[in-house]
């Protein structure tokens, strides 16, 4: 358990709930979005958080200037929430133009795919990205007057340059920065403007704690840190990884409420012999195409597992105000349209394609099925791959890609893909569906156990002793 009860800022684009009016105009709370936001629900009954958030709705916006709220989360937790206003016009250039796509789309291997990469990146870092980081900053040193003590908590690439702004205010500040995606080697980083990437990596290097997820992230950046800074410029920073994990008691809480049985009651009304999953956002950092794409290859192998196997993808709807997302979307359609029209006969629909937010619809299936396929061009974790063997209740197997974060520590329970290699991952779902079924017993006992014993209190736990370890350090 975590003995020692703290004053916490916890500084995110999003907030743990979110606010807006309804069409019949009262004001409507929505839970916030987001693997982020879940796992840091966990601080708020264990600490005195104030969640400091953008304002992205006209509601928001009215409470920002009403000043902090006192709320209370689902099980009874009281924190502060804060909304920080942003000009609209800085905030779509920091949003859409910037953090997604241009960071993450770097920080994702997808470089590629950008429409536009000859677009006025420093215009929108100066215009947009750097003033909304701003106005963190002052929101966080004005939460720091009311409370000296409190450590500030950043999260993620939308904030890399707030820690500076709030050292130059606050130089005594202790300040903990957890990066929630990959971190790509030195290269990948130059077909930005270099002042942007200089000033990245200068951002994060201003706290006293840097955290990832794997030590692979870890040791690119601080290799990133002396390419760009120079040999030693992260100074008395600590580096740190720590994978996120699950709220375990929230997911066997989950796996038996009444909207997951009757998501579930509806699956098995029509569930197949051999069901393949895939739960993921239609980002395409998560690599549905290539997935299908295999999924035919598959189905082209092996026509005796026609009318006896289907691929059913729970698909949530991802950023669809930036034009690559949609363009995605749109491929993933296609490519589901392709591989129905060519398999597709009366009786048997061999690819059932759901775009949705439906979380409950996913914790139904994450029980039912054979195969999990998670096949990420790269990412931070990858939530979806400790969630679902966590409840499943038929030794299904997981199927991952190397470059997903989670790879480091489930990588040996569970069958290795490359996300590039579409023939591959052919082969990978054929050997994940003939896997004996004490081989199938063992991995996903496996998963379960790594899970259960290292769930999100565990890291909630590593990351705010980081915060104690730097502490004694500037001491």
């Amino acid at each position: 358990m975590i003995a020692q009860r703290r004053t916490l800022l916890v500084v995110a684009n999003r907030g743990p709930v979110g606010y807006d009016r309804d069409s019949a105009g009262e004001r409507i709370v929505r839970r916030g979005a987001g693997g982020l936001v879940t796992a840091l629900r966990g601080l708020l009954a264990r600490h005195d958080v104030t969640w400091i958030a953008s304002a992205t709705t006209a509601e928001e916006r009215i409470l920002a200037a009403a000043g902090p709220l006192d709320e209370v989360a689902r099980d009874g937790s009281a924190y502060r929430l804060r909304f920080v206003e942003h000009d609209p016009v800085a905030y779509d250039l920091f949003y859409n133009v910037v953090a997604n796509p241009a960071l993450w789309f770097v920080q994702h291997g997808l470089w590629g795919l950008k429409r536009d990469p000859q677009a006025d990146l420093t215009r929108a870092w100066e215009q947009g990205y750097v003033p909304v980081n701003a106005a963190f900053a002052d929101v966080v040193a004005e939460e720091l007057e009311r409370e000296p003590g409190a450590a500030v908590f950043f999260h993620d690439y939308h904030l890399y340059v707030a820690p500076a702004l709030l050292r130059e205010r606050c130089p005594d500040a202790l300040t903990m920065h957890f990066v929630h995606i990959p971190w790509v080697p030195p290269a990948a980083w130059r077909v930005l403007p270099e002042p942007v990437v200089e000033a990245v990596h200068a951002g994060l290097c201003a706290n006293d704690v840097v955290g990832f997820h794997t030590e692979r992230w870890r040791r690119a950046f601080l290799d990133c840190v002396d390419d760009v800074l120079g040999q030693g410029a992260v100074g008395d920073t600590l580096v740190t990884a720590h994978p996120i994990s699950v709220d375990v008691a929230e997911f066997d809480e989950l796996r038996s409420s009444e909207a997951v049985l009757a998501a579930e009651r509806s699956l098995l009304a029509s569930r197949p012999e051999l069901l393949i999953l895939r739960v993921d956002r239609t980002d395409p950092s998560k690599n549905a195409v290539r997935g299908i794409e295999a999924y035919g290859l598959l189905l082209e192998r092996r026509p005796d597992l026609h009318g006896r196997v289907e691929l059913h993808a729970l698909l949530d709807p991802s950023r669809q105000s930036i034009p690559e997302y949609v363009e995605y979307l749109g491929r993933i359609e296609r490519a589901a349209a392709t591989l129905e029209a060519r398999f597709g006969r009366p009786g048997w629909q061999p690819l059932r394609l759901r775009v949705a937010d439906d979380f409950s619809a996913s914790v139904a299936a994450y029980k039912q099925f054979d195969v999990l396929l998670v096949n990420a061009v790269m990412d931070g974790l990858n939530l979806v791959s400790k969630e679902a063997p966590l409840v499943n209740e038929r030794d299904g197997v997981l199927v991952l890609s190397r470059q997903a974060g989670a790879f480091d520590e489930l990588g040996a329970f569970a069958v290795p893909v490359d996300p590039l290699d579409v023939d591959g991952q052919a082969d990978a779902l054929e050997r994940a569906l003939e896997l004996e079924p004490a081989k199938r017993r063992r991995w996903r006992a496996a998963i379960e156990a790594q899970v259960r014993a290292h769930d999100l209190e565990a890291w909630l736990e590593a990351v705010l002793s980081d915060l104690d370890r730097a502490s004694t350090i500037r001491a």
